[in-house]
């Protein structure tokens, strides 16, 4: 668990392929917010000290929804936030779109979302100083994937270097999955690791990615 001056983090390993679900907890008013239900509403039961007012979905891939269902009817009242096209797949009258750069307040915690399409259309960063929680726009190690439909690697590029990488470069990045050595990093040690995140312009960072899924590739040979 990660203290914070006014709020705790508490990681979940768990779900479809090694996700974390992020129980964030408001010391000031005991208010709980969730980040992706991608693991067991068991699994994140004994972190609950009441029930949580908010799930914030970092985009919409089945992976981190999966349990959403389980959340919802063990909290009946809880608000699910998320992308303004996404919100088809979220047939819950407490369903709230978040829009790009807007600030949800929940208890004594402001966190602004940051609309990053690329690994997928509809996804949210969310930035709650000094950390963001990144989904799978950005891992430890590396940048999300462009393989499915609704990636766009232009889309992701612009999201990571006009965005993500004009943040302070001391946050703290918590991302969807623990595909990485450590299961956080700041941006500045982020950049120092990826050659992903070293690009020095849509040409060279769409080689890097190409060069990636190359490795990728050569690995499973």
């Amino acid at each position: 668990m990660i203290n914070n001056s006014n709020y705790s983090i508490q990681s979940v390993l768990g779900g479809y392929d090694n996700n974390f679900c992020y129980v964030l907890t408001c010391y000031a008013s005991g208010i709980q917010v969730i980040i992706d239900p991608s693991v067991e509403f068991s699994s994140i039961k004994p972190f609950l000290k009441r029930a949580p007012a908010a799930i914030l979905i970092t985009h919409s891939h089945h992976d981190h929804i999966k349990y959403i269902d389980e959340y919802v009817i063990n909290n009946p009242e809880i608000f699910i936030f998320g992308h303004p096209e996404s919100s088809d797949k979220f047939l819950y009258s407490n369903f709230k779109i978040i829009n790009d750069n807007e600030i949800i307040k929940i208890g004594d915690l402001k966190i602004k979302s940051i609309h990053t399409p690329g690994h997928y259309f509809d996804s949210i960063c969310y930035f709650l100083s000094p950390v963001i929680f990144t989904g799978d726009t950005l891992f430890v190690g590396r940048t999300g994937r462009v393989i499915s439909s609704g990636s766009d690697i232009e889309d992701l590029y612009l999201s990571i270097y006009n965005k993500i990488l004009k943040l302070p470069d001391h946050l703290r990045v918590y991302p969807g999955h623990h595909y990485g050595e450590k299961k956080s990093i700041t941006l500045k040690d982020n950049i120092k690791i990826s050659s992903l995140l070293q690009a020095v312009n849509f040409k060279d960072f769409s080689k890097r990615m190409t060069d990636y899924e190359e490795s990728r590739k050569s690995n499973l040979l």
